[in-house]
């Protein structure tokens, strides 16, 4: 296959195809590894032995054409020597303290470094620089290192400053666990299956493909939107005690711009933002209410959720039914009610039946129902169009939401399609609330328009003008 009549979507999907082949539960894990190897960044496999975090960092190396591969196991008594080299011993006889490096990390392309905590902290310094810089500190001067990306896996991290600073180096953090119960049967059939083959060499990047990338996501725009959710998690995150760093920050957003370029679109999506909680957060639990609260934000208007469409739903329901309810009182100067002589002949009747039926004393009682003109009947049920009119238009929103969604589902090269499937379960749950509040104010119109009418607006009323508005929160 000739790489050069091939879509940059494409070959990366066959990419992940190779790379993930026979291997169970991992799909999230691949996609994550391999586009933040793509935007130059470092991931954190964090989970116990025997989960295939080594298998996978040696399959990564095949996506990138003759990437030069490191790897080592770290323990508490490794040696600076382990990682960067021998001192040369020719330079020593010229008083520079000097490493040879070629075939160990400051040499690589692409490295997988196990068990990264263990290491003391003249190693975990070291690697600061080379991480972040890509340079190392060889001698007197600096060595550029062509690193594309690190792998990096632990089974815990270490609270400890040195050991804080160097697990912020790793851009993506994500929880590896044993294969579940539903998927054993597969892993037992893949370990029977045929041995795994590295992808076609004419399908994989090489410097060219990368720096071709880096450009096309470098002019990929940050719609205002995106810019705000993001400007809304990061208060939520602050709120909730979980600091991200203004650098975490900036490159997670190189992370986004990547994915979209190598889709080929032109600006990041709002989905694009469920890689997010891998970026910002440090471990499984925390990772997971990250991804809850985008779930329950993306694609929903917040001045449009169903809970305050509720309470402004529920102001008309009670303005109506207090209308309904309403008595119409006349008084005179002095303050007494003001009866016509057929109400007060049709009063006395209902009592003398009342005491004839052993009610008891005769009582005066009053109750006559408010009729209300077309002018206030009009100004409620304008009131109630404007919002029935809101309403459908989120409606429209939710379904184009939807219909968005639907695209990813069906042309994402990295996101889950299990956390797709649930933020789609998120907006159809609110499309459904939307529609149960759109039929419960068409109900209250329904009750407006049934009150006790007048036939026409006497003159007090005209000069009153329409009545106040119903009380609510305000919608966007």
């Amino acid at each position: 296959m000739n790489a050069a009549s091939v879509s940059l979507p494409i070959r990366l999907r066959t990419l992940l195809d190779a790379l993930e082949h026979g291997l169970v539960e991992r799909t999230n894990v691949v996609r994550l590894c391999l586009l933040t190897a793509l935007a130059g960044e470092h991931t954190l496999l964090i989970g116990p032995p025997g989960t295939a975090k080594s298998e996978l960092a040696r399959r990564l190396r095949s996506v990138f054409r003759d990437a030069r591969y490191f790897e080592r196991l770290l323990t508490r008594f490794s040696v600076p020597e382990e990682l960067f080299g021998p001192l040369s011993i020719q330079a020593l006889e010229q008083d520079r303290y000097e490493r040879h490096t070629a075939g160990f990390l400051p040499d690589a392309e692409i490295a997988f470094i196990d068990e990264v905590f263990k290491a003391n902290s003249a190693i975990l310094n070291a690697l600061l620089t080379l991480l972040n810089e890509r340079e190392f500190d060889n001698g007197s001067g600096r060595q550029h290192c062509p690193l594309i990306s690190v792998i990096g896996a632990t089974n815990e991290v270490p609270e400890d400053e040195v050991a804080e600073a160097f697990f912020d180096r790793f851009l993506v953090r994500v929880p590896v666990g044993p294969v579940s119960a539903a998927g054993f049967a597969a892993l037992l059939d893949a370990g029977c299956g045929d041995a795994w083959r590295a992808p076609e060499h004419a399908l994989t990047l090489d410097h060219e493909d990368l720096a071709a990338l880096a450009a096309t996501a470098g002019q990929v725009g940050l719609p205002a939107r995106i810019a705000g959710v993001l400007a809304a998690l990061r208060e939520h995150l602050a709120g909730e005690g979980l600091y991200v760093s203004d650098r975490r920050w900036v490159k997670s957003l190189w992370l986004l711009r990547v994915a979209a370029a190598s889709e080929q679109r032109t600006s990041v999506g709002l989905w694009d933002l469920l890689l997010l909680p891998a970026c910002a957060a440090p471990d499984a639990v925390r990772q997971g209410a990250v991804a809850d609260w985008l779930h329950a934000q993306l694609g929903v208007n917040e001045a449009l959720s169903p809970a305050r469409l509720t309470r402004v739903v529920q102001a008309f329901e009670m303005q109506l039914e207090a209308e309904q309810k309403a008595n119409d009182l006349d008084y005179d100067e002095s303050g007494r009610l003001r009866f016509s002589q057929a109400e007060i002949a049709a009063n006395l009747a209902d009592q003398i039946g009342d005491a004839k039926g052993g009610a008891g004393t005769l009582r005066m009682s009053y109750s006559r129902r408010r009729r209300y003109g077309p002018v206030h009947i009009g100004a409620r049920t304008g009131q109630i169009d404007a919002l029935l009119a809101r309403i459908a238009e989120y409606a429209v929103e939710l379904a184009d939401e939807r219909a968005s969604l639907a695209e990813c589902r069906r042309t994402t090269l990295w996101l889950d399609d299990a956390l797709l499937a649930r933020v789609d379960a998120n907006l159809a749950a609110t499309a459904g609330a939307i529609a149960s509040l759109a039929a419960r104010a068409r109900e209250a119109r329904t009750g407006f328009e049934s009150l006790p009418r007048l036939q026409q607006d006497d003159e007090a009323n005209l000069e009153a003008g329409p009545p106040e508005p119903v009380e609510h929160e305000p919608l966007a």
